[in-house]
Order: C-alpha cells, then structure tokens, then sequence
C-alpha cells in the first residue's frame, strides 16, 4: 500500500509547533526513517513523492534555512527506501492544469493539481498532510506524525 505525502507533511513532520521558520531538518537528518512506521501506520505502507513537492519542499528549506538544510533534506530522502518517487511527465502536467483552472472558486496550488493527478491515477485515498484542500477533492487527510522529542 502506498500514501502520497505533501509538502505541507514534511514541513509539520519536523516542527509542527513552528512550521518551517524553525524547521529542524539538520538536526534530525534520520527523522524519517524514524517516524516512518508512525506515519505509514505500517512497515508495508511506503510514502510517493512527486517531482513538484520535491521542488517545492526543497526551495521552502533552501529559502528559510539555507543550502546546507536543503541539501540535508536532499540526502535524506534520495537514501530512503521508503519513498517510492512519481514523476510528472507532459500528461500528468496536462490533467494539473485542467483541474487548476477548473475550480475557480478554490485556491489549489498547482503543485496541489498534480498531487490529485496522481492520487487519481494510482486510485489512492490517502494523503499525508494537514492541507484542507486535499479533503475539498474527497481524499482521507492522515495528519502528518509529530516528532519524536529527545
């Protein structure tokens, strides 16, 4: 079984009581190994990360903590084996922005579009994240882990 997880997951997985301003990737480089089980609710349930949340996570760190912390984060989940990656090709991109422009009246970020995208195509119902607009598409919002403390 496999869950998407959002950007908005990562960010709340690693300060959940401060968002990213404080985020505390460098120090907790294992973090995701570590709460893994806790947020898969099971060692056979691995996490998707698509190319547009990879970018935009690793520019949210990059642009509030520095290279060093991005390129932590890179490492981090480049060496797991826990991530399964989808990438957005032409189709994909196509079928965002469709969704994008359809719904006017909502303020879906068009990372958010190719998320659902491949929601969709993979029929999952799950998604990590504490994002509401993911409940507006009908998916199950899981809310992401909090941090071990030590």
């Amino acid at each position: 079984m496999h869950i998407i997880r959002d950007a908005r997951a990562w960010i709340d997985t690693h300060a959940p009581e401060q968002r990213l301003p404080l985020l505390r990737i460098a120090d907790n480089i294992t973090a995701l190994d570590e709460t893994a089980d806790q947020e898969a609710l099971a060692a056979e349930v691995a996490s998707l990360l698509q190319d547009y949340v990879i970018d935009e996570t690793l520019t949210l760190i990059r642009m509030r903590l520095g290279i060093v912390a991005a390129k932590a984060w890179w490492t981090q989940i480049e060496g797991s084996s826990r991530l399964r990656w989808e990438w957005i090709a032409t189709a994909r991109s196509e079928k965002a922005r469709t969704l994008f422009f359809r719904y006017r009246d909502k303020d879906y970020s068009f990372t958010d579009c190719t998320s659902f995208v491949v929601m969709h195509e993979l029929r999952l119902k799950q998604v990590l994240t504490g994002d509401h607009h993911f409940r507006q598409m009908g998916f199950d919002i899981m809310p992401p882990p909090t941090p071990k403390r030590r």
